[in-house]
């Protein structure tokens, strides 16, 4: 088997999920455009811890991890499975030590893309946290020591926002300021043309402070670049910023 690409989902908001917009259709268009994953390792902005973690729970629940949204939301669920050979197959991976949380369920990052996605849950789901102690440079590395699971038929998904600055969020604006959409197509020429160093010195960008107020959500994205190589193709998805300052691009990498 061929390995698997690896995924980096803009998310934006859960409204997503129920609005059933052009984002969920593009997330769908990415599930179609890979090989059906064996299980899926989800990287996701909303476990942000300052260690490494897996989810070890064997049935994890759907985390409603947000507030004063419409009573629809807090009612839908994603009964995948955990895995064990996710688990053990990062556990031997990485060199670096690792917590397992055998009671995290799946927050939002990832169950409102994957029910996109993969809407059956018909496929296995561990999470991986974003650790908030480590540079860049560090979360970068971890990345490379997952390639692994790529060789396993496992899908590396990060999900985050390249842009995220909810505080300077215009809920009239249909696209994104100036900055936020040269910050977006610095990342793209980046990941494009393979220059992970772009990426990783992001914090080098003049629209840095801005477009990535807080690490929290951009972290994910560098996991998911050192899993990849260089020189491996890319596909871009749902490639728009919204709100002034929330970018929904997303890749396909491999």
């Amino acid at each position: 088997m061929n390995k698997m690409p690896v995924v980096f989902v803009g998310h934006g908001s859960p409204m997503n999920v129920i609005e059933h917009n052009q984002f969920t259709k593009g997330w769908q268009k990415m599930a179609e455009a890979i090989p059906k994953p064996k299980a899926i390792l989800c990287i996701s902005a909303h476990w942000f811890l300052e260690e490494n973690a897996i989810s070890t729970t064997k049935s994890p629940e759907t985390i409603h991890d947000f507030y004063g949204f419409p009573e629809e939301l807090y009612t839908l669920q994603y009964p995948a499975k955990g895995s064990t050979d996710v688990v053990n197959i990062t556990q031997t991976s990485l060199s670096n030590q690792l917590l397992e949380d055998s009671k995290r369920g799946l927050d939002h990052g990832a169950w409102s893309v994957l029910r996109s996605m993969y809407p059956n849950a018909d496929i296995p789901v561990n999470q991986f946290s974003v650790n908030a102690s480590l540079s860049p440079k560090e979360c970068y590395d971890i990345g490379t020591q997952l390639k692994k699971l790529r060789e396993k038929g496992i899908l590396i998904l990060a999900s985050g926002n390249i842009v995220h600055n909810l505080g300077l969020i215009n809920w009239d604006m249909k696209g994104g300021y100036s900055w936020a959409d040269d910050f977006d197509l610095y990342i793209k020429n980046a990941i494009v043309n393979g220059i992970h160093e772009d990426v990783i010195n992001y914090t080098e960008h003049e629209a840095a402070t801005k477009a990535c107020y807080y690490y929290d959500h951009f972290y994910p994205l560098l996991y998911a670049l050192g899993a990849c190589d260089a020189d491996e193709s890319v596909k871009i998805y749902n490639e728009e910023r919204l709100m002034g300052s929330m970018s929904m691009t997303s890749y396909i990498i491999g």
